[in-house]
């Protein structure tokens, strides 16, 4: 009996673990540093919850699907938009740290 219950015990903490990696993993997968959209610059969730839309690889979050069409038409504006963005986010970040 005790076997039993130990066995059970493993099954159900491996169960929480796998889950747990797979959350983490998720959360990675889809986190997005901008709150605005890099078409309209609306605040995302100004038009109902964000679109997100996945370009080469790269997870891009807009306002509303309208936006994705526009963006594919000139996906390299938009990723200029996105990188100058990111930069500026990473620069200020690191002057809060260094004071």
């Amino acid at each position: 009996m005790k076997t039993n219950s130990f066995v059970f015990l493993w099954i159900v903490l491996l169960s929480i673990w796998s889950c747990s990696e797979v959350n983490e993993e998720e959360i990675i997968k889809n986190f997005y540093p901008l709150d605005f959209c890099i078409v309209t610059g609306n605040d995302l969730g100004d038009m109902g919850g964000p679109v997100s839309y996945d370009h080469n690889g790269t997870l891009i979050k807009f306002c509303c699907k309208p936006c994705i069409p526009k963006f594919q038409k000139n996906p390299a504006k938009y990723l200029v938009l996105l990188q100058e963005e990111l930069e500026a986010q990473k620069a200020a970040s690191l002057e809060n740290n260094s004071s």
